[in-house]
């Protein structure tokens, strides 16, 4: 199993994720609010401004405050911040 630094510690496993994506749609923004409102919503940001929505195969929403691009290079290996198990 491999592990994912989505910051601040938070650690997600790849083999869950099924997208990563831009918060900034307005689809986007209603699976936001369709997961916060059916309990699915798992908010790592810190209260920081949301870069990243990590959508999961058991239909969990996760926000990161990290920049889809960074989760996903960390996804793919290229960065030191995933951890492996």
């Amino acid at each position: 199993m491999r592990l994912i630094n989505i910051g601040f510690g938070n650690i997600v496993s790849s083999s869950k994720v099924v997208a990563i994506v831009s918060p900034e749609s307005a689809p986007i923004k209603r699976v936001i609010q369709d997961a916060r409102e059916s309990q699915k919503l798992i908010d790592a940001t810190y209260g920081r401004r949301t870069r990243a929505v990590i959508i999961t195969d058991s239909d969990h929403i996760i926000l990161s405050a990290v920049q889809p691009e960074t989760v996903a290079h960390r996804f793919v290996g290229k960065d030191d911040h995933s951890h492996e198990e």
